[in-house]
């Protein structure tokens, strides 16, 4: 079962993602951020608030807004910036 271990928030919608076979990416989530739980993370005050969830096992919000570990492992990662 895949889950996400550490976040680093690195932009407005961006965050690198550790999973716990290893793998690391950077995703953005502004996409994503449709529909009742999820549009106030449209708010970057907001999107920043993410934690780790109480099961530790994706990251979450305030709000109880989380993403599938799963979800997350398959999104394509977002070019680094240069």
């Amino acid at each position: 079962m895949i889950s996400v271990m550490e976040f680093e928030l690195v932009g407005a919608y961006s965050l690198v993602l550790s999973f716990n076979d290893g793998t690391r990416k950077r995703v953005n989530l502004r996409d994503w951020l449709y529909g009742p739980v999820f549009e106030p993370l449209r708010d970057p005050d907001v999107f920043a608030q993410v934690g780790i969830e109480e099961h530790g096992e994706t990251i979450s919000w305030p709000n109880g807004a989380d993403f599938a570990p799963e979800f997350l492992y398959e999104l394509e990662p977002e070019p680094e910036p240069a």
